[in-house]
Parts: structure tokens; sequence; C-alpha cells
């Protein structure tokens, strides 16, 4: 299968098309040759088309077809699984066969007809190249060679059968789970397990033993699920196959221990904080999963909007002052400071953070890991930043009285700090600070706003409908029936892609709080939160629940999330 003459084709189309003039073209060949690379490398490398340009054009040239999407499914991966993954991705290729004509067609980024002609060979019939986006191929190869969702439950079937004993010789780690296809049984359920929750989108795995079972349980958008029920006799080699996989000692089940694995799944690079502790029935195990694949989301995508998105514009933009966001573990405040780093930053600011741990790598902000045991805490790493002449500042967490006297004195002095703190609303956040001994005078001349935050689940789209609330629902939101759209709330009836919970990912609600001049006044009275909450609320402020009001609304989420996240209003604070 030979391309003859394609080169030329296409340097002469950027010519006529106007891409590129003759001199330009010259000079991109040589550049190409000098460096080894391949004409399409050179030609999206140096900017002048994106990918997709580029393949449309070599789509003329070549009349090959291009396509934006491939199919996946039962049929394609019947086709195609026989293929080795291995194979694939180095080539970046992806068979499939068109269900209307019956032909197997090749999904390549570059027309190479030794390696169509080797695809060839392997199936024992004629291919038919068609050109697609590199991140597209990669996509519909990790889609089609997954394992199914029953992975693991046949994994669990072998473990009844196969030998308990994990030996060393068996605990060679894959490069890629997703290629480990004949591994010792206990090996294989717990490449399985980290698999179905990624593939779930779990954020943490619990490996639990009780008297007469073990259970295996994932966090999905902040609610825990069991995803299995073994006999106990499973629990510690799968333990142990956890702990040599964090390098834990095996032999260690006295005493907690905390470990880091770094593994492959399905192509996407995911980090794991392992952490172990001894329970009366034996040692509990949890894997936090962080996929360092995963996009950084700015502030309007995590669910900040409106009068909010604008206030943060501004508070980002201050030259100095201290901004905290508040809430539980786990409601997303790293996430938020992230994004309103991101927005700012540029090559003309200074921009360092320290934090317990680095969750994500922000090019172009330094990032300073806490490490106790070094005597490097959020205290004196802030210590030392002040003399990196910082313009913009981030401490992971406030969370004593040396780490807040730092943090307004950086405040004080010119730069604008970010912090979080743990308080239920954005109030508590005075009078934790007070409590921690900080000033009252220091709190009201430095801190200009605070942020509380909390996750709601969103709505599943594929399986919403519309109901209408009952009494009960009306009396505990404080919506009357003119706030009730026509056609009545929404909620998810459940579905497979939302593991039959109705919801599918995770949003925002938010309540800041502005430092004004009244709110700075009562601050210098040494007041109680709800004394500066209801001067907040005077003056505009809107509280957790009624931004969870809007979104409830809106079609966003549901009554019940809201009143998950907020029980601690106590229903006094009506949406």
């Amino acid at each position: 299968m030979t391309f003859a003459g394609l080169d030329e084709r296409i340097l002469k189309a950027l010519s006529d098309k106007g891409w590129m003039s003759p001199r330009q073209v010259e000079e991109l060949v040589g550049h190409a040759r000098r460096k080894g690379q391949d004409l399409g490398d050179a030609i999206v490398g140096s900017g002048i088309l994106e990918e997709g340009e580029f393949l449309g054009l070599v789509s003329e040239a070549a009349k090959v077809p291009f396509l934006l999407e491939l199919p996946s499914g039962p049929r394609v991966a019947e086709n195609t699984g026989s293929l080795p993954i291995q194979f694939a991705r180095k080539h970046t290729l992806f068979p499939f066969q068109d269900p209307a004509d019956g032909v197997l067609k090749v999904a390549v980024h570059r027309l190479d007809g030794e390696v169509l002609e080797n695809v060839a060979t392997f199936f024992g019939r004629p291919v038919s190249p068609v050109l697609s986006t590199r991140k597209t191929i990669s996509e519909a190869i990790n889609r089609t060679y997954e394992r199914s969702s029953e992975a693991a439950g046949e994994a669990i079937e072998s473990l009844e059968s196969g030998d308990l004993t994990v030996r060393a010789s068996d605990l060679d780690e894959p490069q890629d789970l997703l290629d480990a296809s004949d591994e010792a049984p206990i090996i294989n359920f717990v490449n399985s397990v980290l698999y179905e929750a990624v593939k779930d989108r779990a954020s943490d795995i619990h490996f639990e033993p009780f008297e007469g079972d073990f259970s295996i349980r994932y966090r999905v958008d902040g609610v825990l699920h069991t995803a299995h029920n073994l006999s106990k006799k499973h629990h510690s080699p799968i333990l142990s196959r956890v702990k040599v996989m964090a390098n834990l000692d095996i032999a260690e089940k006295r005493l907690p221990q905390d470990g880091r694995i770094r593994i492959k799944i399905a192509g996407k690079d995911v980090d794991i904080r392992v952490s172990t502790v001894p329970t009366s029935f034996g040692e509990r195990g949890v894997l936090r999963l962080l996929d360092r694949s995963q996009v950084l989301l700015g502030l309007e995508e995590i669910g900040m909007a409106g009068d909010h998105l604008r206030a943060m514009e501004k508070i980002t933009h201050l030259s100095h002052g201290i901004t905290l966001v508040t809430g539980p573990t786990g409601s997303g405040k790293t996430t938020t400071l992230y994004g309103a780093l991101t927005r700012i930053n540029s090559a003309d600011k200074n921009i360092i953070t320290v934090e317990d741990p680095v969750e994500y790598q922000l090019k172009g902000i330094s990032q300073i890991q806490v490490n106790p045991k070094i005597n490097l805490t959020f205290a004196n790493g802030l210590r030392s930043i002040l003399r990196q002449d910082p313009n913009v500042i981030m401490v992971g967490e406030i969370r004593d009285l040396e780490t807040a006297q730092i943090a307004i004195q950086a405040s004080l002095t010119g730069h604008l700090v970010f912090s979080t703190l743990h308080t239920n609303d954005a109030a508590g956040a005075v009078t934790r600070l007070i409590d921690m001994g900080v000033e009252p005078f220091l709190v009201a001349s430095s801190v200009t706003s605070i942020l509380a935050q909390r996750l709601v689940r969103r709505i599943c789209p594929n399986c919403k409908e519309q109901y209408e609330p009952l009494p009960e629902e009306m009396e505990e939101t404080g919506f009357s029936r003119e706030d009730i759209p026509s056609g009545g709330l929404w909620r998810g009836a459940g579905c497979p892609k939302c593991i039959g919970t109705g919801y599918l990912g995770r949003t925002g609600i938010y309540e800041l709080l502005m430092v004004t001049d009244a709110v700075r006044g009562a601050i210098l009275k040494n007041p109680d939160s709800q004394t500066v909450k209801k001067i907040a609320l005077d003056q505009g402020m809107r509280t957790l629940r009624q931004d969870g009001g809007l979104k409830i609304l809106g079609g966003v989420t549901t009554v019940e999330e809201v009143l998950r996240v907020t029980r601690e209003e106590n229903g006094n604070a009506a949406l």
C-alpha cells in the first residue's frame, strides 16, 4: 500500500491555499529533514495548522476519508480486540469493521503503507485506511480494549479456585493494567478493582474487613457505594498486594502505614495515595485516586456563575489581602483556589504555593510540598516564601496561630494571600481566626473575602426527568408554588451510566462574604459568627442553601442533595 508523492501534494496545497509561501515551504522541508521529523509533525508542531486541519488537507490530497469520531461497542471490540494493544498504541491506529459494508477499516493519524500492510497481514484480509486525530484514536483504543465491568466479578470467581499465596515473583507491576491479562488471581483482581474504580470515576477505594466478610467500597461523587462483598479469607492477600504495590511493609500489621502507587490505567496516569490502619478485624486500607491526566477545572466549570464569578474576578486581581475558602474535607476548596490562581497566572506575576499534598502541577507556578518529617511545615514554608519576592501566595490550610499570623503579616505587607479553613460557613471563619488567637483588628484589616462552599451531585443528563415536588419538600426548602417551574422540579431516574444513582458528576454551591466596612466594624467588636452573618445577609449575601436553591430551580441538582450538604443550617435559612 503506497502513497507516492503525497508529501509533494500536501506542500503544494499549503502553497495554493495561501497558508505558506514557497520560501516557507522550503524552510519547513529543510527543518523537518534536519530534525528527522515526519512532515505532518513538522507542520502541526510549527503552529501553521491544527492537527484536525492538517488531516483534512491530507484527506483531500490522498482521497482518504477523515473521521472526527470512531465507533465503539461489542461488535467493534469483537473484530478489534485480537490485535495486540501494544501494537495499536505504538502506531496509534484503530481497526474496525464498517457495519454498512463489512469493510475492515483502520483509523490512523499518518498514512504509513508498511504499517497498514502489517495490519492487513495480521487480519488476513484487505484494509481500508481512514484518517483521525491522535486523541480520537487513543480514546477509541481505550474504550474498546478496556475490560468489561464484569472483570472484577470474574476475578472474584478465579480467587475461589486460585492459589491465595502471593509470591514475590508474581508481583511485577505491569506497565498498563489493560496490558495484564494472565496474572495470578490476586493480582488480576486488584488490577480489576483499580480499573473499575477509575472507570466509575471513584475518588477513593475502601478495603474494609469485618468479623465474617470483607467489603470493598468506592466513593463516587462524594458518596460511598459497596462494589464487592468477599469472603474474609481474601482480605489478607488482597491487602498484601496493595501494600506491595505501595512499597509498604507487608509484615507490619500493627501500625498505620502510608504509601503511594503510580500506575497507568487505560492510558491514564493515576496517582494513588495509600493509607492502612489496624482495626479489630484486620487492617483497613483506603486508596485516594488522583487522575493526573484530568484537565484542571476553571471557576466556571466548578459551578461558579453570575455575581459570585464577577466578585471572584475582582478578588483575584486585588494587590493585597487574604481570601479564605472554607468548608469540610472534600468540598472542593483546593480546586477553587487552583481555579483562582490559574485565572491570574501570567509571566508578570510570581505565584508560590505551600500545600499538603500538591494535588495538581500548575505550569508557571512554584509549588512547595509540606514535609513535617524535616520540619517543613505550613508556617516554615510560608516564612521562606516571603523571601522569594512573591506577588501571590497560596497556603494550603491555616491550621495554627503561627501560620495565621505569618499569612496576615504577608497580606499587610502587600501580598495577595489565598488559603483555606475548616468551618461550616463563611462567617464562622472570622470567629475561628479569633479563637486561634489572632487579634480582631488584624482579622478586620487583612481579610477581604471569605468563600464557603459545598459540592452537590449533578442530576444525570441521561435519565433526567421532571416531577411534582411533595408538600414536605416545599416546606423544607421554603419554595412557594410560584417558584416551581412549569412541569415541576428535576431528578434522575437512575441508569447504567450513573450506576443507578440518578447523579453524574458534581458542581459547587457557594456563600461569599465580602468584608465591607460594616462587617469590618463588627469584627473589631469580637462578635459571634451569627452577628457577622446577619450583617452580611442584610448586605445581600446568599447562603449556601439559597445558592443551592437556584441550582435546584435550574434543574442542575435536587432538593435532597442541597439539604444533604447544608444540614448544619438547621433549616433556618429558607431557600
